[in-house]
């Protein structure tokens, strides 16, 4: 089944490092008295020169659309569609890619056309052995000609899907029929309760429509009225009796979201109903207000289980939201349905709910916290820790992410900084740091190197792009000592910041060999107008012209051998590696180097710091001993 029934906002991995995008809220409607309806809410069309960001940036994904809401049914794309974004995909990556994999595009097609665990994933659905036998066919169906004839195997699946599917709907059915009323008690218990396994699909696909069809006969005969939009359209979401061509396109959604990953493990493509789905490293960077933080799926909706927004509780019930019914929808669904954006907080949202021990619906309207501005809060926006250096302090920065804006909030974190004491130095630690939006590494150099060029960037093309690092004014700059502190998850982003520092010998890196991530995502809407692409568009090397990608940083302080649970290296199908041009403003080559401490250091919050404060400080011959 495609991803766990259990919604979370875990991140993809440290080597993502995708940037935060603006979210628009969805408009809200009255759901008791009215079918669930798909919002007409159109995407911009947009080239790959619109989205002005790379590997991510807090670039405002969605100007001018809200976020679509779900229409319930499977998502589809034609044949031709499909081609025309793996044509799309492929001529915007990087580089070439691998050949794909037949067999585990045919099994990632399987678990994600599957919300459920009915239609294709379950031990006795028909598909998975049908698209195993025909793999080869399936990855020729997506990669041919956009013009040439129909997909087969598509075709034919689809036809194998809606006959199969049809057969658990008289299942379901027969289930639901049969089911007898409960007490009110009894009958929110078997509401609430999950109703999908979380991980691997084990069980058969006729026990779970018959399980289904049962709880939401039950609920039905006991709640009557108030539950029949939802029951209504739980029966239509569990066992959709739809034609082979309808089935056929669903496959081919489910297909080209199995192809992207093939050839770029940072890639991806989402219908627009699921789209914040690709953005889930940024939404947990940055979290926009949402309806609640977690929740289970159930026959008949979701259950709440933490972080509500009030009126809603814990353990509600949410039956719908907006104009959507919540029964069947796929966890990416229910997780874009949840979200708001602050530009609309005066916007309420419409929300309905079953509570434990009421007899009827609760139809609430919900609008997001006011946000506090933090700014002004004592201790600064960044983390910071002070370590006795020598006759003075050294300031500890900990960054660990790359927003767009990490050039501000390091800049009002090192003046609020030196308002309590001049720092004999700073050391950014970007230990975990997985990254973020090039943007935000460009922003935060211009406070060491105001004004220099910094990466060269290679396209598909050949075409290099360089960019200058931003020249803040004069009192947000450190002209002082700085030096970056890294480790085996310090990745994209994060590695640029550091990289950067080193190639200008401007700041020295300590800790131990970094990810590896030398490339970078931008967002696309697709050709056929149905979803959103994320795709590996760029690679990068440092501005001396190191490479980055699948190499990483070795520091130049290397604090000893520390083995990483995972690199961009290790990662199936990752961009080969690729050395650029020497781009570095030659009069801009300078040490700035940390006056000795003496032996006085600390005492530090770990030793990792505490040795690099010592290095950093020592006599010079024992630090060019240090360096690459």
């Amino acid at each position: 089944m495609r991803r766990s029934a259990r919604l979370t906002l875990a991140g993809l991995g440290a080597a993502l490092g995708v940037g935060w995008v603006g979210l628009r809220t969805l408009r809200p409607g009255e759901i008791a008295q009215a079918p669930p309806a798909a919002s007409c809410a159109a995407p911009r069309s947009s080239a790959l020169a619109d989205e002005g960001r790379v590997d991510g940036g807090k670039g405002d994904r969605l100007a001018g659309r809200s976020l679509q809401l779900p229409s319930g049914l499977p998502v589809g794309l034609s044949c031709r569609e499909a081609r025309r974004v793996v044509a799309q995909a492929r001529f915007h990556l990087a580089t070439e890619p691998e050949p794909v994999d037949p067999r585990a595009l045919a099994d990632a097609t399987v678990d994600w056309l599957d919300p459920h665990g009915l239609w294709s994933a379950s031990p006795d659905a028909p598909l998975a052995s049908f698209l195993r036998k025909h793999e080869r066919e399936l990855v020729n169906d997506l990669e041919g000609p956009i013009d040439r004839d129909a997909c087969r195997v598509a075709d034919e699946a689809g036809a194998l899907i809606a006959t199969w599917v049809a057969n658990l709907a008289v299942v379901f059915e027969e289930a639901e029929r049969r089911a007898e009323p409960l007490s009110p008690a009894d009958a929110f218990r078997l509401a609430s309760e999950p109703a999908f396994e979380d991980r691997a699909v084990a069980r058969p696909a006729r026990d779970l429509a018959r399980d289904l069809g049962h709880r939401v006969g039950a609920l039905d005969h006991t709640f009557g009225g108030p539950l029949a939009p939802f029951v209504r359209a739980a029966r239509e979401r569990f066992v959709p009796v739809l034609p082979a061509s309808t089935w056929s396109h669903a496959l081919l959604a489910a297909a080209l979201r199995a192809y992207l990953p093939q050839i770029d493990p940072h890639g991806g493509w989402a219908p627009l109903d699921e789209e914040t789905s690709l953005y889930e490293v940024d939404l947990e960077a940055v979290p926009p207000p949402r309806l609640w933080d977690r929740m289970v799926r159930t026959a008949l909706g979701v259950r709440t289980e933490s972080g509500v927004i009030a009126p809603v509780e814990e353990r509600d019930l949410v039956l719908g939201v907006a104009t959507i019914a919540t029964a069947g929808l796929s966890v990416e669904q229910v997780e874009q349905l949840a979200i708001f954006d602050d530009s609309e907080p005066a916007v309420p949202r419409t929300v309905v709910v079953l509570r434990q021990g009421e007899s009827t619906v609760r139809t609430l309207q919900v609008s997001p916290p006011i946000e506090t501005d933090k700014s002004n809060e004592e201790g600064g926006v960044l983390s910071t820790e002070w370590i006795p250096f020598g006759d003075g302090h050294a300031l500890v920065v900990e960054v660990a992410d790359v927003p767009d804006d990490l050039g501000d909030l390091l800049a009002v974190t090192i003046a609020r900084a030196k308002g309590t004491r001049a720092p004999t130095g700073i050391v950014l630690d970007l230990r975990g740091n997985g990254g973020g939006s090039t943007d935000g590494a460009n922003a935060a150099l211009g406070l060491f190197l105001p004004g220099a060029r910094l990466f060269p960037m290679k396209r598909r093309d050949g075409v290099i792009e360089t960019e200058r690092a931003p020249e803040p004014p004069e009192t947000d700059r450190w002209p002082g000592p700085v030096a970056a502190l890294v480790d085996g998850d310090t990745a994209s982003a994060a590695e640029m910041i550091a990289g950067a520092l080193a190639s200008y010998r401007r700041g020295v890196v300590a800790g131990f060999r970094t990810y590896g991530k030398g490339c970078a995502q931008e967002y696309l809407d697709d050709d056929a107008k149905s979803g959103v692409l994320r795709l590996t568009t760029l690679v990068y090397a440092l501005p001396d012209g190191t490479p980055v990608q699948k190499v990483g940083l070795l520091p130049g302080l290397y604090l000893g051998p520390k083995v990483a649970t995972e690199r961009e290296a290790t990662l199936s199908h990752a961009l080969a590696s690729w050395r650029g041009p020497d781009v570095r403003d030659r009069d801009r080559i300078a040490e700035v180097p940390w006056p000795g401490h003496h032996g006085h250091v600390g005492p530090c919050s770990d030793d990792a710091l505490c040795r690099t404060l010592r290095s950093l400080g020592a006599p010079r011959t024992a630090l060019a001993r240090g360096r690459r």
